[in-house]
């Protein structure tokens, strides 16, 4: 173990630990020899992390579902560490089809969980952190704030609006010993397709933009790179410890396109996007 993010940290949050970038998240942490409480609504899929280290992970039941209980479980874990160092919060879920085919039911579900009971436990980890003076809040937004994923429009609003917040903690951690981190992935190579929730989809597939956009975004997906990339820029990030905006991805996600964005008109860009989506 390197420990070099020990030295800043020595204990950590993290929703949605069982697979993706949030396991990626959780393992760099724990590599680092960081204390790591990983959630899931499912623990048994969190029980490969304990086995491998042990006493450095406990494993936490939190569903997104039920603010109430989640705020509870993070209050009770944050009691049993002394008070988190970091928090992150990574947890959340696509939903893909077209907006007018989605009952209400859907939209809200996403923004209910991805949004406003992270926004509620992102105030309970902000206000703990305020008291001491000291902590790190990462938001795993993603680039969809930047550029929408087609035909996920409760996923694009839900990560909009975590950064929006994130972008007013910024603010109000200057002149403190708080750092607020909107961290904005690009397409990594996880099984996020794979775990979308397609309830309307069987019906919606056979709209022609629906199966280009589909094909599309699991093309993306199994070229991106590998959720240890994201990892290592959530590592340098948190070793810089400052608050701020981190894009993470391919060089054309990432880095090219946010420069497109600010040199070409945005019918363009729109059109580029369209063009890129099929």
């Amino acid at each position: 173990m390197s420990g070099l993010l020990k030295e800043k940290y020595k204990t950590a949050f993290v929703t949605g630990a069982s697979s993706g970038l949030g396991e990626a998240f959780t393992r760099m942490l724990l590599k680092e020899g960081i204390r790591v409480w990983g959630t899931s609504r499912d623990v048994n899929k969190l029980r490969k992390l304990k086995n491998e280290f042990g006493d450095l992970f406990t494993l936490v039941s939190l569903d997104l579902a039920d603010a109430e209980s989640a705020l509870s479980v993070f209050k009770e874990a944050e009691i049993n560490a002394g008070n988190f160092d970091l928090v992150i919060q990574n947890a959340g879920f696509g939903v893909f089809g077209a907006f007018e085919g989605l009952p209400s039911t859907e939209w809200k579900k996403q923004l209910d969980q991805m949004l406003l009971t992270t926004i509620l436990l992102s105030h309970a980890a902000w206000s703990s952190m305020r008291k001491k003076d000291s902590g790190i809040l990462v938001h795993v937004s993603s680039l969809a704030t930047e550029f929408p994923l087609p035909f996920m429009s409760g996923y694009n609003i839900a990560k909009a609006g975590l950064s929006a917040l994130s972008e007013s903690l910024i603010f109000e951690a200057r002149g403190s010993g708080l750092c607020m981190i909107d961290f904005r992935p690009g397409d990594y190579r996880t099984a996020f397709n794979g775990g979308m929730q397609v309830a309307a989809l069987a019906l919606e597939m056979r709209d022609p933009r629906l199966i280009r956009a589909w094909e599309a975004l699991e093309k993306n997906l199994n070229e991106a790179p590998s959720a240890l990339e994201a990892a290592l820029d959530l590592k340098r990030a948190l070793q810089r410890g400052k608050s701020g905006l981190i894009r993470s991805g391919g060089f054309f996600q990432a880095r090219l396109a946010p420069l497109a964005a600010r040199l070409l008109p945005k019918w363009l860009m729109r059109s580029l996007s369209a063009s890129y989506f099929k």
